[in-house]
C-alpha cells in the first residue's frame, strides 16, 4: 500500500520528549512495545540497544514505520499481541476532543483523545498488564490538557505506581512523561 504521508502523525515535541525520556531508560537486550508508533521515529532510534516491535492502527502510519525498517503490526493498542515486553511506550491521542471536532480521517487516530482526552488511555491501563513483563515498566506522554492526576487515578486503579518522569512546557500546556510500573 502506498500511504499518504499527510495522514501519518510527524514527530513534534511530544514525540522528543518521549524518545528522551526512552533513550534513557531502555536498557540493552530489552524487548521494546511501543504502540502507536506513528512514523516510527521513536522505534528506530531505540532499535539498538533494544529490539523494538511497535503497533499502529493508522494503515498510512504503519506502511510509513515499515518503510523505515520497523516491525510493525497493525492493530488497536495490544490486541492480538503474544509476547510479553521489558518496556512499553506510548504517546497516545491525549487532546481533549467534541463529537464536532472530529475530522473523520485516519490522522484522528493520533490526535482524537475522546471528549476527556482519556479514552485510549484508560483503555491502555486496562489490556497493558497482558503484555508487561513481571519488572517492566511503562512510559507514558500526556498533557496538562489530559488531567495528571485523572491518569494518575486511572492507573492507580488497575494496580500501578506512577510517577513524572520528566516533563516540558509546550506552548498553552505541559506535557509529562510518566514512568509507570507494576505495584
Amino acid at each position: 500500500m502506498a500511504f499518504d504521508p499527510a495522514l501519518v502523525y510527524e514527530p513534534e515535541a511530544d514525540t522528543y520528549l518521549l524518545l528522551n525520556e526512552a533513550s534513557m531508560e531502555v536498557r540493552p537486550g530489552d524487548q521494546v512495545l511501543e504502540i502507536g508508533t506513528g512514523s516510527g521515529k521513536i522505534a528506530t532510534s531505540l532499535s539498538v540497544p533494544a529490539l523494538v516491535v511497535a503497533t499502529e492502527i493508522n494503515p498510512h502510519a504503519a506502511s510509513c514505520a515499515h518503510a523505515k525498517g520497523v516491525e510493525v503490526i497493525r492493530t488497536d493498542l495490544v490486541a492480538g499481541l503474544r509476547g510479553t515486553f521489558d518496556l512499553i511506550l506510548f504517546n497516545p491521542p491525549y487532546l481533549p476532543t467534541w463529537p464536532d471536532e472530529r475530522i473523520d480521517d485516519w490522522l484522528e487516530y493520533a490526535l482524537d483523545g475522546g471528549e476527556s482526552g482519556r479514552r485510549l488511555i484508560e483503555r491502555f491501563a486496562a489490556e497493558a498488564g497482558y503484555v508487561l513483563k513481571p519488572g517492566g515498566r511503562m512510559l507514558l506522554l500526556i498533557s496538562s490538557l489530559t488531567g495528571l492526576a485523572e491518569v494518575c487515578e486511572v492507573f492507580n486503579r488497575h494496580g500501578y505506581l506512577v510517577n513524572v518522569a520528566r516533563e516540558q512546557i509546550v506552548e498553552d500546556e505541559i506535557l509529562y512523561v510518566l514512568r509507570i510500573i507494576p505495584r
